[in-house]
């Protein structure tokens, strides 16, 4: 079969399903993070303290990781199309019941209940790897994720405003609810604009089994123990919780719901050994194979480029103050300021680290970016208050384009895995990235930022040893037609 050319700013096929894929998670960030530049009007509002805002950031992206998981699973077994639009709609819901909160319980719930919504860029990885080729798919993931992921800076910059131009009183409520009403035309307008599949590949179904299927026993195992980190992580948050100065989950709950955690991993890991016994009690054919090991490994470099993406933020405005506020006369809206330009860069440096992946190979620029990342953050272990403010954003700039480039060589490689389970890929290796972030976040109440810096130097170059055991994909993948035929793809 034969791909028609990359044309970026064309509203047909490929790239209509690129542009409307990318706008739909640039609304679910819009959503997921509509909350955090209207807090200290919600705070005024509602009489809220400043340890219940801390709760409500912890619970609003307490449910994006298992939630990464199941719609990994849903769009490889229903479609991107009915996966994506679902969601959006569903999620408008508790968006509404947040706009409409009278106290800090029915914030927390349907914060929580919003975690959902960040499950969405899984979908959109998994339509993109059906639509483009491989020598094109870094390009096109890195477009998706790099403009879809602005939606949450879109929200800081443009909600306040709208929330003031409503009204002083309630205005944070409408401008929240405003969000959640595009959100569900939206997900009308993907529904009946996108299609899951091009025309060459309209034959092919989508996978029955409830859970991944492996290819050998040894990567049963490790398909098992890969998911043990994800469990721990939920279980970590429960018991921060629990254990906070007011807690919002009392002992009885937190133990009922640390049981119930790894009650469901128990259930899983039996659902997983119950999908594969039999198909491993015999050959698999080799248009089967693939290695688990590719997943794992992608799921640590996410975890590692992603998660302390996620955690650098949380930290940086308050290093930039406490560091240049002696020397420079740095104000807490200037170190704010500075700080903006470790995620600027994620509209240019993800599609970039994709395409590169497409030109020169995705192991190799995937090795370049961790060896980048790595100096990067050694640099920013030096940082101190005898440096300029123009060294210092300087070297921020440079660490973030190696990471963000790192993010899009990884989400290059993943649709290429396997077709059948690209969703299942991208949820295990998105799930990672949240849970990397909590875990660089209590690793930070523990060591210096500097030191912290060069611990994330550190995972970065072992991110560069774990490439080693990354393969280049190949250049073509065969599907089972529905009359039992052969297709045999080719992907370059």
């Amino acid at each position: 079969m034969s791909f028609v050319s990359f044309k970026l700013w064309a509203w047909h096929g490929k790239t209509k399903v690129l542009h409307l894929s990318w706008l739909a998670f640039f609304i679910s960030f819009v959503v997921w993070f509509n909350h955090a530049p209207l807090l200290m009007l919600i705070k005024q509002d509602l009489d809220i303290s400043d340890e219940q805002i801390d709760t409500i950031l912890l619970l609003n992206v307490a449910l994006t990781i298992p939630a990464r998981v199941i719609i990994g699973m849903v769009v490889d077994r229903f479609g991107a199309k009915i996966s994506y639009s679902v969601l959006l709609a569903v999620c408008s819901l508790p968006c509404f019941m947040f706009a409409l909160a009278d106290d800090f319980a029915d914030l927390a719930w349907s914060r929580f209940l919003l975690g959902f919504i960040g499950a969405g860029f899984v979908v959109g990885v998994r339509i993109i790897g059906d639509w483009f080729p491989s020598n094109q798919i870094g390009t096109a993931e890195g477009i998706y994720a790099g403009w879809g992921n602005f939606g949450s800076a879109f929200a800081a910059i443009t909600l306040p405003g709208l929330a003031f131009y409503f009204g002083e009183a309630d205005g944070w409520r409408y401008a929240i609810a405003l969000t959640g009403l595009i959100s569900l035309v939206y997900a009308v307008v993907y529904y009946r604009n996108v299609e899951n599949l091009p025309p060459e590949l309209a034959g092919l179904h989508g996978k029955s089994a409830s859970t991944m299927e492996v290819s050998s026993i040894k990567d049963l195992f490790l398909y098992i123990l890969s998911l043990l980190p994800l469990y721990a992580t939920l279980s970590l948050l429960t018991w921060k919780l629990s254990t906070t100065l007011n807690p919002i989950l009392s002992e009885a709950w937190a133990i009922s719901i640390h049981v119930l955690i790894w009650g469901v991993f128990l259930i899983h890991a039996y659902q997983m050994v119950q999908t594969n016994a039999e198909r491993l009690s015999q050959p698999i054919p080799s248009i089967h194979h693939y290695r688990y090991r590719q997943v794992f490994v992608l799921a640590m470099a996410y975890l590692i480029s992603f998660g302390s993406k996620l955690a650098v933020l949380s930290m940086l405005p308050m290093f930039f103050f406490n560091t240049f506020h002696g020397s420079h006369a740095l104000s807490m809206l200037d170190a704010g300021f500075l700080a903006s330009s470790f995620v600027i860069t994620n509209v240019i440096a993800r599609p970039l680290g994709g395409w590169l992946s497409d030109r020169i190979g995705r192991r190799l620029s995937l090795a370049l970016f961790s060896a980048g990342l790595a100096l990067g953050y050694f640099l920013m272990a030096l940082i101190s208050a005898e440096w300029s403010l123009v060294l210092t954003v300087l070297v921020t700039l440079i660490c973030s384009i190696f990471m963000q480039a790192a993010e899009g060589a990884i989400f290059a490689f993943v649709p290429l895995v396997r077709r059948a389970i690209t969703g299942e890929v991208a949820g295990i290796v998105g799930a990672y990235g949240n849970a990397g972030a909590i875990v660089f976040l209590i690793v930070l109440t523990f060591v210096s930022a500097s030191g912290f810096f060069l611990l994330l130097g550190i995972c970065s170059l072992i991110l560069l040893g774990l490439v080693y055991f990354l393969e280049e994909p190949r250049n073509f993948i065969t599907e089972i037609l529905p009359d039992g035929s052969l297709l045999k793809i080719e992907l370059e």
